[in-house]
């Protein structure tokens, strides 16, 4: 039920983007029990003036390979969870693409269950 949305600037070579979704997903299922096929992403990539942020904000050495990864989940999971997703996220991604820590920006967006249609204008998710 995720709904996956990267950032990051325009002109990595072609793989990234979608070795950073493989990354995030295989994150989510393994921490967020998310089950196999639901996958839902999409990559936004950007002029490096529509793509703007503070490099050291919170410590961090930022460089132009930053990218923001916003989760859409439902509101069911704890602390421990997200912590573990986090770090899942960031173990994949300095993996494959081989992206820094620093370079992961993570945001997670919670909604109600009831907040979801995956087609057809039914919530399903409610009775």
């Amino acid at each position: 039920m995720p709904l996956i949305r990267i950032s990051m600037r325009r002109g990595r070579p072609a793989s990234h983007p979608a070795a950073i979704v493989d990354g995030v997903y295989r994150a989510l299922r393994a921490t967020f029990e998310v089950p196999e096929n639901d996958l839902f992403a999409v990559v936004h990539q950007h002029e490096a003036e529509e793509f703007i942020f503070d490099n050291n904000f919170f410590g961090f050495n930022r460089s132009d390979a930053l990218v923001i990864i916003q989760l859409n989940v439902a509101n069911t999971r704890g602390v421990t969870q997200k912590k573990a997703l986090y770090a899942a996220i960031a173990e994949n991604l300095q993996k494959e693409p081989g992206l820094k820590a620093d370079d992961i920006f993570i945001n997670l967006v919670e909604v109600k269950r009831e907040d979801w249609s995956f087609g057809g204008g039914i919530a399903q998710y409610v009775a």
